[in-house]
């Protein structure tokens, strides 16, 4: 496995190198990058081409320029990047290095939730094959994935954060509202869960029912100027993520693993109690470490109680953790809301990735940046979820009709353990390919995305180097996407022998 690593980095250096040549005399051969000042009418133009062309080693030939820029490339290894400048003279590391945390704080997000949400829909799918439910997925993965980026970005720009914003400041829901999201919702989750027509009516009844009683109460509440959760709904809701993934995991039956995830639960309502005012104030640092004290307490738990089943136990537990932590959070931005909707009017742009001289508490500094990630995160993943869920489908569907599937339904395994445990980490051979280049396309796809939402970011680097004739920024995002490609490709081909035994190199 080493020497096909090694291989491999070797062959993908020889390709980087080849697109790097090719990408910087494409660039340096687009334009004159003294045509803006050749105009000028500036009583000092010829101090600032002058100027320029020290900044970008114009009087020079392109191929000395481009082993300038490669030997600063190669001093990364020892942790002294050198990109060059820009036309302005600014250091292009610098520029990268805000770009870069801008724009992989929108497509790491918007990555792990297309894989999560288009992986789950994709083995829903399968299992529902040719229903009302499939039919209806299909298609709206499909519009999603046809729809320009540039028409879907103005859409969530009008409804989303102009139309709630108008709305914030009056919050209602008209029985008529509340009525057609009641029958929308009924019909969605009678699709989901399937079964015999007199189960569908009740799902359908039950939610209808649950809906109309549960808005009209929190609109009472005036919950979306000042919502709330409390301990007690976050206790309840932990223990459901609990029982759901006991279930989901090693069924029911296996009751020493539901009691690590319920004790998880217990100890997560004393971390309540005994971290309410930590988290009042905290720093990005606190939140880490406690998130690690929680996940080794969950792991210690479920190893201790889980018996046989420790493994299953451990994630059991590691889940709800998770869960119940997430909760505390969303606890904290809730106790916030009034105060961020009061300090910032309109809570949603639809320009930046943060609000110019915005002040106010670390959970309303979240907030803000929050709202300005939601929209574009919404736009990328909605690109992104039909492929998975698509390739997911697929490769379940022809894993179904394999004989081991056939053989373990034969030996009496529930279809729990057959769908997740012999079809589902199978499937996910395809999709590794899929995972590990969408990531590095994510970032190239982002450039019509951030120039929509005004982000300054990987696009924007691009964009302005490309613009301008500059090389500098151009290649900065070249060997970003280019490093990421090839290492997520690299990761791909060794994860295929994890999944696999029988995949050796």
């Amino acid at each position: 496995m080493l020497t096909f690593i090694l291989r491999r980095l070797g062959s993908s250096l020889l390709v980087l190198f080849g697109a790097s040549v090719l990408l910087y005399v494409l660039v340096v051969n687009s334009g004159d990058p003294l045509a803006d000042l050749r105009e000028s009418n500036a009583d000092n133009r010829e101090f600032l081409m002058e100027q320029r062309i020290r900044f970008m080693d114009l009087d020079q030939p392109w191929y000395q320029r481009y082993w300038t820029w490669l030997t600063g490339v190669g001093r990364c290894v020892i942790g002294q990047c050198d990109l060059g400048t820009n036309r302005s003279g600014q250091q292009v590391t610098d520029l990268l290095a805000l770009a870069a945390s801008s724009t992989l704080r929108l497509v790491v997000l918007a990555t792990v939730i297309a894989m999560l949400l288009g992986v789950a829909i994709g083995i829903l799918t399968a299992i529902r094959q040719y229903s009302g439910m499939d039919y209806a997925v299909t298609f709206l993965t499909f519009l999603f994935f046809s729809l320009p980026v540039f028409w879907a970005a103005v859409l969530l720009k009008e409804y989303l954060a102009i139309g709630f914003n108008d709305w914030i400041a009056d919050p209602g829901f008209s029985w008529p509202a509340v009525l057609l999201a009641a029958a929308v919702l009924g019909v969605a989750l009678q699709a989901a869960l399937a079964g015999s027509a007199r189960r569908r009516l009740l799902t359908f009844a039950g939610t209808f029912a649950f809906v109309c009683a549960v808005v009209p109460y929190l609109d009472w509440l005036d919950f979306a100027r000042y919502p709330q959760l409390g301990p007690v709904a976050i206790t309840l809701v932990g223990a459901a993520a609990a029982v759901g993934a006991t279930a989901l995991l090693a069924g029911l039956r296996n009751r020493r693993v539901l009691y690590a995830g319920l004790i998880t639960v217990a100890l997560g309502l004393a971390a309540y109690y005994a971290t309410y005012a930590l988290l009042w104030e905290p720093t990005w640092w606190i939140l880490v470490g406690l998130l690690v004290v929680a996940l080794a307490l969950a792991v210690g738990v479920g190893r201790l109680v889980g018996g046989y089943s420790k493994g299953p136990a451990a994630l059991v537990a590691s889940v709800t953790a998770l869960v119940m932590g997430g909760l505390m959070v969303v606890e904290q931005l809730f106790r916030s809301w009034p105060g961020f909707l009061e300090a910032k009017g309109r809570p949603i742009s639809t320009i930046g990735s943060q609000t110019p001289n915005f002040t106010g508490t670390f959970w309303e500094d979240f907030l803000d940046k929050g709202a300005q990630l939601l929209l574009p995160t919404i736009l990328l993943t909605l690109i992104s979820l039909a492929t998975y869920s698509r390739y997911t489908r697929a490769s379940m569907l022809e894993i179904k009709q394999q004989d081991y599937i056939r053989t373990a339904r034969a030996k009496g395994l529930g279809e729990r353990q057959v769908i997740l445990k012999h079809a589902f980490r199978n499937s996910l051979i395809p999709l590794t390919t899929i995972m590990a280049f969408d990531f590095a396309a994510l970032i190239g796809g982002a450039v019509i995305t951030e120039t929509v939402f005004g982000w300054k970011g990987m696009g924007e680097l691009f964009r302005t180097g490309l613009n301008q004739v500059d090389p500098g920024p151009v290649m900065a995002f070249f060997l970003v996407t280019g490093t990421a490609a090839v290492l997520f490709n690299l990761l791909a081909d060794i994860l295929y022998a994890v999944l696999d035994p029988r995949i050796r190199v």
